[in-house]
């Protein structure tokens, strides 16, 4: 979902070239109170914002960059910019965006991956020393040769899963 902030005429213009180029809900706020409001009651993708209400509005504007959450925010002067350049920045802006949490989500999973191999490597570690103990008694060694054999699992797994192609799939591509 889009919000559209403009007290411009040329907003509900604006917002279905966005909803037609992006395939987004948009919604319109005429004012950055307004958009406020709605930034604390919904979730965004992006929030486009008129360059005139920021210049008129600044105390309103913090209060609405203080509620983007995960929005990207678009600054775009409607007075001036035509169509095509609105829905180009938009367009524009939400792809950089998806990029950078791919990239996020790489960076996340990479991390974890790293953190799960040095785990399976103190358990394994850990589990054959165990069984190295004098006077280990069977039942016991028999738990522990089944720990060593589920990490030894684990650790194949891990070796065969590939983080960026999970990135992939998590990004639906």
């Amino acid at each position: 979902m889009i919000l559209l902030v403009t007290a411009s005429a040329r907003a509900s213009e604006c917002a279905a070239a966005l909803n037609e180029a992006t395939g987004e809900r948009v919604v319109v706020a005429e004012s950055l109170s307004r958009a406020a409001t709605f930034l604390r009651s919904e979730c965004y993708l992006a929030v486009v914002l008129d360059q005139h209400l920021l210049e008129t509005e600044p105390h309103e504007a913090e209060t609405t960059f203080e509620h983007l959450g995960t929005a990207i925010a678009v600054h775009v002067n409607l007075a001036i910019s035509g169509m095509e350049r609105l829905v180009r920045e938009v367009r524009g802006a939400v792809q950089r965006r998806e990029r950078e949490v791919v990239r996020c989500r790489q960076l996340a999973i990479g991390e974890l991956h790293s953190e799960l191999n040095s785990t399976v490597t103190a358990l394994l570690l850990s589990s054959e020393l165990a069984l190295t103990t004098p006077g280990l008694p069977a039942g016991a060694a028999e738990k522990l040769e089944a720990v060593r054999a589920l990490v030894r699992k684990l650790r194949k797994q891990l070796e065969t899963t590939d983080p960026a192609a999970e990135v992939e799939q998590a990004a639906g591509r």
